[in-house]
């Protein structure tokens, strides 16, 4: 098979730049999509977009055409060089500064140069040319087009495209059953989450009260009682000021037992992070920035690390501990994960700590946060015309539904049921796209690996 460097079949363009206040969530008059790296997936997802101004666009070569290939030039060392093809174009659209476009001249035909650029062995290229700093790894447009790529004549190309989408087809086919079991989990997932905090997933305790003829703490005598304790325990300086209760108009009506009560209410503290990026060692005390946080879990396997001195320092008001709930208040929004027994960590930017008062279950108050419910109230409080965030007060004020203490311990229990099912299928799932990516693979090596 003949061959060619990247730059004799095609040409780069590089994305366009634009002020972060220029970027908005719906497309007005005048504004095109602005394609990012969280875009380049498979194929090129057309949900989640920016839109800004076309005046941006500084020449026509930068706007995106069907048969471009998107390239991700910066992004983490594993996703450096993520490829998707350009397909249908269901918006007039440019690409951001961290992607670029590949767009094949008359050599080359453009299916068959994704599927080349998509290949294991191509990816594993390109990101050996990549330099990686501390965050990121970048790919720069020399190195990119000095890549050596097969160019069998157009007939054979065809024909080795004709063959992969042939067997692709059953794959993508397989691939698409299992994202739709993925979809449903998590649709199952945020039902459990949502029946939790309704009252609805076990048995009210004011129900059980009435049925065995006892009486009970209610979820407003419980908070009335965490309030009176921390008012008689305050040692700190100055008078002792009340926390705010929530400012959040038109709650729902919550189960008979129950209460709202504002996060700051509801934990003993609620403290933001230092807002500063703090400076990373190679090794020490783990640093936990918003994105090891994710579907209520903390990731800690990709994580940066400080020194002790800066642990110190960036923890002052308060360390973190075993049993805290981390959240994020931008970059993205609303995740929460508790921490582990025996792990200690430093808070990263844009995260805070709840740590929950005594008599309000740390995993209640997770799968408050996770629930669509909350989840809903956290959007209506947000500010941000582009990407949306929360203010420190938000979150301290954020409206979170307390039922009674034996209640609580019912319903973590029944969701720990629900989601450790959820785990189980979601592995299983997750394996078998990880073979369906290595069959793919194969499936590309045998049509390419004849050239070398």
């Amino acid at each position: 098979m003949t061959t060619a460097q990247l730059g004799e079949v095609a040409s780069i363009v590089r994305g366009i730049a634009f002020p972060k206040e220029d970027k908005r969530a719906e497309p007005l008059p005048g504004h095109v999509a602005c394609l990012r790296t969280t875009n380049v997936q498979r194929t090129v997802e057309w949900e989640d977009l920016w839109f800004v101004p076309e005046k941006h666009v500084k020449r026509d070569e930068q706007l995106v055409r069907s048969g471009d290939i998107l390239i991700s030039t910066a992004n983490s060392y594993e996703l450096v060089g993520k490829v998707a093809p350009v397909a249908g174009m269901p918006h007039k659209a440019t690409l951001g500064a961290f992607i670029s476009l590949i767009r094949p001249n008359e050599r080359v035909e453009p299916k068959f140069l994704y599927h080349q650029l998509a290949w294991g062995k191509t990816q594993s290229r390109i990101r050996e040319t990549a330099s990686t700093t501390t965050n990121i790894s970048n790919v720069s447009t020399k190195k990119l087009l000095t890549l050596e790529m097969f160019t069998p004549s157009l007939e054979v190309q065809r024909e080795i495209v004709a063959e992969l989408e042939k067997q692709f087809s059953r794959l993508d086919e397989a691939v698409a059953n299992l994202q739709r079991v993925k979809a449903n989990l998590k649709r199952y997932k945020a039902s459990v989450l949502k029946a939790a905090v309704e009252g609805r997933l076990v048995e009210t305790e004011a129900s059980l009260a009435r049925r065995e003829g006892h009486t009970y703490e209610t979820g407003e005598q419980l908070l009335q009682r965490i309030l009176e304790e921390r008012r008689t325990k305050w040692a700190g300086k100055g008078k002792y000021v009340e926390p705010e209760s929530t400012n959040v108009p038109n709650l729902s009506e919550l189960p008979e037992g129950w209460t709202w009560a504002s996060a700051v209410q509801a934990c003993e503290r609620v403290v933001d992070c230092h807002n500063k990026t703090a400076p990373y060692t190679l090794a020490g005390i783990p640093l936990v920035r918003t994105t090891n946080i994710k579907d209520g879990r903390l990731l800690l396997d990709d994580t940066r690390y400080v020194d002790q001195p800066t642990y110190e320092f960036w923890s002052r008001r308060c360390p973190p501990e075993p049993g805290d709930v981390l959240f994020t208040r931008e970059a993205p929004m609303g995740e929460a994960g508790i921490i582990p027994p025996g792990v200690k960590l430093c808070l990263g930017q844009r995260t805070m700590l709840m740590r929950p008062s005594p008599g309000i279950s740390s995993s209640f108050l997770l799968s408050a946060l996770l629930s669509p419910v909350v989840k809903d109230l956290i959007d209506r409080v947000a500010v941000g015309s582009g990407v949306k965030h929360l203010r420190v007060g938000d979150v301290e004020r954020l409206p979170v539904p307390l039922p009674p203490v034996a209640e609580q311990v019912r319903i973590v229990a029944e969701v720990d049921r629900h989601l450790s099912i959820i785990r189980e299928v979601e592995a299983e799932v997750d394996a078998n796209l990880l073979r369906a990516q290595a069959l793919r693979n194969s499936v590309l090596a045998k049509s390419f690996e004849g050239g070398d």
